[in-house]
């Protein structure tokens, strides 16, 4: 298994977060005025997230800008990562957006990005916080692999 780029896992990112993240927020402005709807922004796309993301990693072991980018993300000592998790991964990576709005959670949730993001860098199995509390890597998608898993 070759461990994907970060730059792919950047990429897988950025369009789950589009796909995601554009239609609630719409759907929050709209029904809510002004200020209230950047209170329950952020929980909003986070528990949409949560469920996005848990559902297909349980399934597939990918999301849409996984697939996108040619990455999955599987269990360490190889196979599907399976429920529990991706539970895990999924709340670790989610929760952390769900706190924005409360003053000093959000500076810790930020903080808390800035140190998953910079923890694939340390050792060599390119690990964020949220794979190793998982347990799992995200690794290239082998050419030709099927794509129903």
């Amino acid at each position: 298994m070759e461990l994907a780029e970060p730059g792919q896992r950047l990429l897988a990112r950025i369009v789950d977060t589009l796909v995601v993240g554009l239609p609630v927020a719409m759907v929050v402005r709209e029904a809510l005025p002004g200020q209230e709807a950047e209170v329950v922004l952020p929980p909003a796309v986070a528990g949409v997230l949560f469920l996005y993301e848990w559902l297909q990693l349980a399934a597939w072991g990918r999301t849409i800008g996984k697939r996108f980018a040619g990455i999955q993300v599987v269990r360490m000592n190889s196979g599907k990562p399976g429920v529990w998790r991706t539970f895990q991964r999924s709340v670790a990576y989610s929760a952390p957006i769900a706190l924005r709005p409360v003053a000093i959670l959000g500076v810790l949730a930020g903080l808390f990005w800035v140190v998953n993001a910079a923890a694939m860098y340390e050792g060599g199995q390119r690990q964020a916080l949220h794979d190793r509390l998982a347990g799992t890597l995200v690794v290239k998608r082998a050419k030709g692999a099927r794509s129903g898993r």
